[in-house]
């Protein structure tokens, strides 16, 4: 069974909330079918732990006003890696260096992707038109 309705508009408002804070290479996997504790992870990247920490507080401060609070929040000291889990949809804040190392996107690449067509994510810096961090050659962020 596909993620849910409900499941991809929360990951929507939570990439725009990613993107509004020039959080990058955003992607979107349904992993419904792969777990049955969540649907959807919701990859961001920041350049630096500061932007990790603002990418978390505008996703937080965003789904918030959706009367939406995360069950968990982990990562938060080093802001590294935030994890915030909402249940339906967790989203993972890494910074690039643990973005590269982790490469969630490709452990996850048997997933369909979810389209955040329309929200426009920051490229990484130094991006030069190859492969985000963690995508294997011909794969595109958000597709």
């Amino acid at each position: 069974m596909p993620a849910t309705h409900q499941a991809i508009a929360l990951t929507r408002l939570a990439a725009e909330a990613a993107a509004s804070k020039k959080g990058g290479d955003l992607v979107a996997v349904d992993v419904s079918e792969q777990l049955g504790i969540t649907d959807v992870f919701l990859i961001v990247t920041a350049t630096n732990e500061r932007q990790v920490g603002a990418v978390v507080d505008a996703v937080e401060e965003r789904l918030l006003g959706q009367a939406t609070k995360p069950l968990r929040r982990e990562g938060g000291r080093e802001n590294r890696w935030v994890l915030l889990d909402y249940g339906d949809v967790v989203v993972h804040v890494q910074h690039s260096d643990e973005r590269q190392l982790y490469a969630l996107e490709r452990l996850w690449r048997d997933c369909p992707r979810i389209s955040l067509d329309g929200i426009e994510s920051a490229p990484l810096e130094g991006d030069e038109g190859g492969p985000a961090p963690g995508l294997l050659a011909g794969e595109r962020p958000g597709r």
